[in-house]
């Protein structure tokens, strides 16, 4: 049960990404990379919500340290310790869910576990997904492509990403089409 009412503070959300993925420099420095793709991307969603973007940014892989590591699914390995710590329960279902977690997670017999944290489709699951699939594994910017074209090479052939890439691939698209429509609408809204 979720124990912290107010909204994620980034500074909190950063400090412990940093702490958790200390041991981990290209991790860490995909964290930063993404959360400031995500401050770039706060116009896209509610002013209430700008806040939560940035920080779930910072939060989204820390399922990658090796003290988190339950399953070896990072975004249920992530989700599960912000829930323990008393993170709030949005914060843990858009972490669990980040990127397209399902679909991995239905291929690697995990579904059910990462289905008791709530599955949230908004234009901040939307953000964290473009963030996160727009900056290579550390820390580069790369075109939506290039990401998912990395994610396979590096998971390989036989992965589970790899099984699940027609789909997962789709709704990630979709997602960036979403937020690129929103990115769009605010620079006309700006004329």
């Amino acid at each position: 049960m979720s124990t912290v009412a107010a909204p994620p503070r980034v500074g909190a959300a950063r400090a412990l990404a940093a702490a958790l993925l200390h041991g981990l420099p290209d991790r860490l420095a995909h964290t930063a990379a993404v959360a400031r793709r995500a401050g770039e991307l706060v116009r896209t969603v509610d002013p209430g919500d700008r806040e939560m973007l940035v920080a779930t940014a910072w939060l989204h892989d820390i399922g990658y340290s090796p003290t988190l590591c339950e399953t070896g699914f990072h975004s249920l390995d992530g989700a599960a310790y912000l829930q323990q710590q008393g993170w709030p329960d949005r914060v843990c279902g858009l972490v669990a869910h980040h990127s397209g977690a399902v679909f991995v997670a239905r291929a690697r017999r995990m579904a059910d576990a990462l289905a008791r944290f709530r599955h949230e489709e908004s234009p901040v699951s939307d953000a964290l997904t473009y963030a996160d699939q727009t900056v290579g594994p550390r820390g580069q910017r790369m075109s939506l492509e290039e990401r998912l074209t990395e994610v396979l090479a590096r998971h390989g052939a036989h992965s589970a990403h790899a099984q699940v890439h027609p789909l997962r691939s789709a709704h990630i698209r979709d997602a960036a089409h979403r937020v690129e429509q929103r990115m769009s609408v605010q620079v006309i809204r700006q004329r």
